[in-house]
């Protein structure tokens, strides 16, 4: 029931007022954030592509297209996708103490939104010096900057995830050899002894398995893992954003409903050919999906979202797009 509330109260038109705590509901442009390319590596969970169709089946085995529902010349016209969601934390002083934990190196970082052409506003360089109590709303213009702080994150906190989860697998010698862990390259001391190391962010017993339920059942469409296993940068940054959610007192169905929009701006392409399915097959809004479903191993793990992506060319419904691989590094 709170989840349903969240995504009512997330409705609105593309010609309401500027966002609040609200997010607005546009046609969101097929723009991929970045050309994202294979990462570093790390073990992949099997989720066979055969069971993944089978799932996309059943999921649309009595399609309710409808008089008004995607025209198949333009499907992506008739699909919406939010153009901002609210996440309903604060960010504190967490910047502040990932530059004190060695996991920033706060020169460094500045530089590459430079160097990408995207330099880093006034809001986030008080962000990442000084920290901040405004509300935190995710949108196309900041998604990259959040991406690479909850990574940051994600990869410093000391939590049992990574301690006693599958990057342990291999042993702390094999740390360094993931995508999350050798791809970050803007921390001031290496990444072996970064790993886990401070408690930034420290849960109750109630909040960690509330954090452990969900991260157990978000996937990511660039790989087969769940946010359990965060072998890349996606993966670490949720983990991130799912603690701190966490420990503000987010509940399961809170954390499963931003997973389900900040993965929209992460995985923009990716997300609008799933919102396309379900309206093709459901006659649903993005809006309207159950946040668990989409963000589960059957539609978005990488098997799930190809299964889609097919299910779509199959049926006539995909537009050529640009390429949709997904960057491992910063």
């Amino acid at each position: 029931m709170e989840q349903e509330q969240v995504e009512k109260q997330s409705q609105g038109l593309a010609t309401s007022p500027p966002i609040s705590k609200h997010w607005r509901i546009s046609v969101w442009p097929l723009v991929a954030l970045f050309a994202f390319v294979a990462g570093l590596g790390g073990g992949y969970l099997l989720w066979g592509r055969d069971a993944a169709r089978a799932n996309l089946e059943s999921a649309q085995a009595t399609p309710t297209l409808r008089d008004n529902s995607l025209p198949t010349a333009a499907p992506t016209r008739r699909v919406n996708l939010p153009e901002a969601y609210a996440l309903p934390i604060k960010l504190g002083k967490i910047g502040p103490q990932l530059v004190a934990a060695g996991a920033v190196d706060y020169d460094r970082f500045v530089q590459r939104y430079q160097q990408a052409g995207q330099p880093l506003p006034e809001k986030q360089l008080k962000i990442m010096s000084q920290g901040s109590d405004d509300p935190v709303t995710i949108d196309k213009e900041n998604a990259y900057f959040l991406l690479n702080f909850f990574w940051a994150l994600g990869l410093t906190n000391r939590n049992p995830i990574l301690t006693q989860g599958p990057m342990m697998q291999g042993g702390r010698d094999q740390i360094g050899t993931f995508a999350s862990t050798g791809g970050w390259t803007l921390a001031s001391k290496p990444v072996a002894e970064l790993y886990a190391s401070t408690p930034i962010i420290t849960l109750t017993a109630e909040q960690q398995a509330g954090l452990e339920e969900v991260a157990a059942r978000v996937f990511r469409p660039c790989c087969n893992n769940p946010t359990t296993f965060p072998d890349c940068n996606h993966g670490m940054a949720m983990l991130g954003l799912l603690e701190l959610m966490a420990a503000q007192g987010a509940t399961t169905d809170e954390m499963f409903t931003a997973a389900k929009y900040v993965n929209a701006f992460w995985f923009p392409q990716q997300t609008l050919e799933l919102a396309t399915f379900f309206k093709a097959t459901k006659g649903l809004d993005f809006a309207q999906v159950d946040a668990g479903q989409v963000v589960g191993p059957d539609f978005s793990s990488a098997a799930g979202s190809q299964a889609a992506h097919q299910w779509l060319a199959d049926n006539g419904l995909l537009e050529p797009t640009p390429g949709n691989g997904n960057r491992c590094g910063v």
